[in-house]
């Protein structure tokens, strides 16, 4: 079961009020709503290929009016075989396309969306969530790409979710795809936060521990990698400092002071180890500790000298 499946399956059984129940079915109709026309005259149908999706919307219906449905179950060979569900309602389609607000002022099916029915924030929740349950999905959190969209097939559509969303401050977005358009938000805290908002809370449980795993096994991931690079760092460092030595040490010529001496010393003895491992060695050595600073300063004397013996013998 995908995640997007999961979280529709949650959701099929919330309850709420029935100012939300219309919000919300509503945008389920905007979404994933049809008119057909026949000898009959206009029935209104509903379809999905979500069976828990098929109960919410049945469920909504039944608890908001007195109508007959015709639920027809279809089986394709597309889509990965899933079977297609489709609720029909063949009575009062005046009524429904009045009072779910499924008809614009300019006579277009499935567009704008009467004020007064997200008037409530509650409402604006339910509707975020019907459209979600019509055509939303989101990314695994198991995944490294963090996605959340709602398909719509108008811009309007697209642009009426983007708004409802941000007025949570989710940062949706919107963006024609090859099916219409889709509002959409990456950030991880804000499908989190959108997750919160529509009322899955055992799946936002879930985002939010898949998150913290994944966020926490990269900071690992981070530290080793940059302990690694650190490693590399001081052993190219002692290979340089150890071909230094050797040049100074077949020069007949070489001047070398105490300071230059013990930290020649101490590389030869330690040629694996980083400058602070040679600090707190030195102790072992010496009458006391050369601090990290001080045999970084002396490592740079002896590449000066290195370089200028290597000058001198190139100029005989």
């Amino acid at each position: 079961m995908s995640f997007s499946t999961e979280i529709k399956t949650e959701l099929q059984s919330l309850k709420q009020s029935n100012c939300c129940n219309k919000a919300e079915l509503s945008a389920l109709l905007h979404i994933g709503g049809y008119i057909e026309k026949n000898s009959l005259g206009l029935s209104l149908a509903f379809q999905t290929t979500n069976n828990a999706v098929i109960r919410r919307f049945v469920i909504l219906l039944k608890s908001l009016y007195d109508l007959e449905l015709t639920i027809i179950k279809k089986q394709t060979n597309k889509l990965n075989k899933h079977s297609i569900y489709i609720v029909k309602i063949s009575e009062q389609i005046d009524f429904l396309l009045s009072d779910l607000s499924l008809l614009s002022e300019s006579a277009v099916f499935f567009q704008e969306v009467d004020e007064r029915i997200i008037e409530k924030e509650c409402c604006k929740r339910a509707y975020l969530r019907g459209a979600f349950l019509a055509a939303g999905s989101i990314n695994s959190p198991e995944t490294s790409a963090y996605h959340m969209e709602i398909q719509a097939f108008s811009e309007v559509q697209a642009h009426v979710i983007k708004e409802i969303a941000n007025y949570y401050n989710l940062n949706a977005k919107v963006v024609k795809n090859r099916r219409g358009f889709i509002a959409y938000m990456k950030e991880a805290e804000k499908i989190a936060d959108f997750i919160r908002v529509i009322g899955a809370s055992n799946s936002l449980f879930e985002f939010e521990d898949s998150r913290i795993k994944r966020d926490f096994k990269n900071s690992i991931n981070r530290v080793i990698n940059c302990d690694i690079a650190n490693e590399k760092k001081a052993l190219d460092a002692a290979i340089k400092q150890l071909e230094y030595i050797r040049i100074i040490e077949k020069s007949p010529t070489k001047n070398i002071s105490k300071s230059m001496a013990e930290a020649i010393f101490l590389r030869k003895k330690y040629q694996d180890a980083s400058l602070l491992e040679l600090s707190y060695v030195s102790l072992e050595h010496y009458d006391k500790q050369i601090s990290k600073s001080a045999l970084n300063h002396r490592f740079r004397a002896i590449k000066d000298l290195a370089n200028r013996l290597s000058i001198e013998e190139a100029l005989k």
